[in-house]
Formats: structure tokens, sequence, C-alpha cells
């Protein structure tokens, strides 16, 4: 569930990327240009919406494994229902106007420079404020990478070859804080979340397939034409044990190389989780879900699920008796 918290965040953050081109400034020159030490960003998006996002994985799996060396891709599009959200659109991401901040920006940033402690020690401080976010991702399916075209800088993915493997879901998060430094960065990470997620997380709507056991159309009208397998989930919620709102407590770090390998070639990390989670999963459905709408009740359910003070640990010195409260999460290529 953190990852999904962290996906919210940056997802927010991302959304101002294409909207300007930044060069180093000192406090003096930050002074001359805004009135005053340091700069404030307001970002006033009421919401962003992607078509398609694809993640492709040029070599594929290798002969060897199992796979066909063959170029691959995560496709995140339209789920094709009519009226909703994502009918045409990848990603929807709007302002949970239940948890916005108090200028209303979907983001406030408010950025400082500091000479810091010793010969190397300067760093840019990005505090960052968000609001409540409602995130709305359409279908996700594995599909065959397109090849390059001679008119645009799009790749997508090859006619249907596409299939499903997550129906879609949706996210909804409440206010978060979160600082950034760049250059020594002091706070010990790149990227410091220590807030207070009011009402939680919650998803909605994820439906895991499988389409091994489709048949014919895939349309679920007759045993012929049998419908991909689903273990659908009207909503999680996570909060703090005993509480309803969330703690999201992370250190985000991008670590360099430590060798010629690609084992040793970095990394990034994600280490948090010190808070115990109380965990509420409502309404689960094996095969499809019968009946019932995107918000209410089908009538197969075989029941809710509750997790009550969910508490990981890591091990940071791999020794005995090392373990603390959290979980360490490492990203890389291969």
């Amino acid at each position: 569930m953190k990852m999904f918290t962290k996906l919210a965040l940056v997802s927010s953050m991302a959304i101002s990327a294409n909207a300007m081109a930044m060069q180093s400034m000192d406090d003096a020159a930050l002074s001359a240009a805004t009135g005053q030490d340091g700069i404030n960003i307001g970002l006033g998006i009421s919401k962003v919406e992607i078509e398609k996002v694809l993640i492709h994985d040029n070599d594929g799996l290798a002969t060897t494994s199992g796979g066909t060396a063959t170029a691959g891709a995560i496709v995140i599009s339209g789920n094709g229902v009519t009226g909703d959200v994502n009918e045409t659109q990848g990603i929807v991401i709007s302002a949970n106007t239940a948890a916005l901040l108090p200028t209303g920006n979907l983001a406030d940033l408010v950025i400082d420079t500091d000479a810091g402690t010793g010969a190397n020690g300067a760093f840019l401080n990005v505090a960052a404020n968000v609001s409540g976010l409602n995130i709305n991702i359409g279908k996700i399916s594995v599909a065959k990478s397109g090849t390059t075209s001679a008119t645009s800088i799009r790749r997508g993915a090859v006619a249907g070859s596409e299939n499903a493997i997550l129906s879609g879901l949706s996210l909804k998060t409440g206010t978060m804080t979160a600082n950034i430094q760049l250059g020594a960065a002091p706070q010990g990470a790149m990227i410091k979340l220590n807030t207070i997620m009011t009402g939680g997380l919650e998803i909605k709507n994820l439906g895991i397939l499988d389409n091994s056991t489709a048949l014919g159309t895939k349309d679920g009208s007759s045993a012929a034409n049998r419908a991909a397998g689903e273990i659908h989930i009207d909503s999680i919620k996570v909060a703090d044990a005993t509480n309803q709102n969330l703690t999201v407590d992370a250190d985000i770090s991008v670590v360099g190389k430590s060798g010629a390998t690609n084992a040793t070639a970095g990394y990034l990390q994600i280490v948090g989780g010190k808070t115990a989670q109380d965990i509420y999963i409502n309404g689960v459905y094996l095969g499809s879900k019968n009946g019932g709408s995107a918000t209410t009740r089908g009538t197969n359910a075989i029941g809710d699920v509750e997790v009550q003070g969910l508490q990981t640990y890591y091990n940071p010195t791999h020794t005995a008796g090392g373990d603390v409260k959290g979980a360490a999460i490492t990203i890389s290529g291969h």
C-alpha cells in the first residue's frame, strides 16, 4: 500500500515538469525575481489526463527463461467503458475536493538554497504541500512493443496484441507533505516524507485478471465465450492501527554505482513503513463480480477481509537481532 502513496505524491509533483525549465539561481537572484529570498510556486492545475502510458522492456524475457527475447510493454490505457472517467484515458488525476490545500492549489512548493556546512555542503531545498488526489487508472495490459515511428516520437504497442492483467483501480488520498533536497541533502535522503494523510488511503475497484481461462470473444456471453477470470475488490482502506488517518513516513534515495556490472549500477531505495497499519478490504469476488456497480455491492462477494496491526520489519545490517520497524524497497534495472 505504501507504494500507491508514493505514486500519488510523485504524480502530483511531476505534472509541472512541462511548464518550466530551471537554471541555477542563488537566493539573491531569487530575491530579485520575487521580492523575497527563496521562491514559492503554486500549481493551479485542476485535472490531468494521460491517454496512454507504456513501459517498454526492450529485450524481453530470455529464451532460456521461457520467453522469446522480444520487446514487450506494460500498457496503461482507457477501459472503453461508456461514461467511465477512464473510458478513453489511461490515467486521470484530479484534486480531492474534500482534502484541498488552503490555497486551493494542487501543490504548493517553497524553494530555498542553502550553503550548508563544510566545503561541499550546499543544497537545494523544496518543501512540497500536496492536496488530496483522486487518481483513476484504466486498464493495465501487457503487449508486444511497437516500432519507432517515422512521423512522431510515438512507439506504442502492436494492435491486437494486448492481454489485460488489471481491469483498473482508483485511489483517493488526503493532503500530504514532502521535503526534497538536491545537492548535499543533509536530511539524509533526497525525498523525505513525514506527514499524516487525513482520512487514510483508499483504493477502489481493483481487478486482477487471469486471461488463461478466457475463451472465444471473452465477453462472458456464453460458455464458449467465457470472460477472463477476475479477482475483484470493491475497496481497500489503509490507516494507522486503531485510527482513521495514515502516517506517511519514508525516505527515498537514489544510490549510485559501486562497480561495473548491472548488479552494482545503483538503484532507487524507499525505506518506510515504521507505523503499524489496519487494512479493511471490502467486497472480495472470485471469478467475476456479479451485479452491483462501481459504487454498490455485487451479489456474489465471498465477504470482507480485515487485517489489524500489520507491522513489517527489515534488517539493514543482515545480522541476528538487527530487525527494525519498516520496509526497505529497492528498484533497479537489469
